[in-house]
């Protein structure tokens, strides 16, 4: 007969998976993946590495599942700023100024979705994810196409160019040396027009 576990022992592994997953994501929010090496995340998850590796084989498949975690709140948020009753412009502006605005409030995060090195499977995960963002994107520069809004142009190129044109403008602010501008809404309003240019529409007054 095959062992089959009870409902309370279902519920303690979910809630140890829950618990690590808890921890790591707010290892890493403080200072990347390299503050999170499987020994810091089983202390602050009060567990030990072995439960770990048990939930999550490697520590990459952890990683990947921070990650993935982080862009799906993260695209929730632009989906719903997409989906306002807003010119297309305004929605990119709205969009772009969203996400940088976020990235320099929470930057260990947002710089171990863009630059951090990391194990191949997570890279992996972090092409994927930027491609989610540009579908986001691109729905908004199809809108303005369609409203006259915005110029012709190949949807696919230009959604990929706002997306790489505002996460790489966010490597130096959000790297651990913290090199980059240190004025956020200067920042804000630069990469916002940056794009807003890129995809033909006019820049507001």
């Amino acid at each position: 007969m095959a062992y089959k576990r009870s409902e309370l022992m279902e519920k303690r592994l979910a809630g140890n998976r829950e618990r690590i997953l808890v921890a790591a994501r707010r290892l890493v929010a403080a200072g990347g993946y390299r503050n999170a090496p499987i020994t810091a995340v089983a202390a602050e998850a009060g567990v030990s590495t072995g439960l770990i590796y048990r939930h999550f084989p490697s520590k990459a498949e952890l990683f990947v599942e921070v990650l993935t975690f982080a862009v799906e709140h993260e695209l929730e948020i632009l989906a719903a700023i997409a989906d306002q009753p807003l010119p297309a412009p305004q929605r990119l502006q709205l969009a772009v100024a969203s996400f940088v605005r976020r990235a320099m409030a929470g930057p260990g995060l947002a710089y171990a979705f863009i630059a951090e090195p990391v194990d191949p499977e997570v890279e992996a995960e972090r092409i994927r994810c930027r491609r989610l963002f540009g579908d986001v994107f691109k729905r908004i520069l199809e809108d303005g196409v369609r409203a006259g809004e915005l110029p012709a142009q190949d949807l696919e190129i230009s959604a990929a160019c706002i997306v790489g044109a505002f996460t790489e403008a966010l490597v130096g602010p959000t790297a651990p040396s913290r090199d980059g501008l240190r004025d956020g809404e200067h920042l804000v309003a630069a990469i916002s027009a940056l794009c807003l240019r890129a995809a033909g529409a006019p820049l507001p007054h």
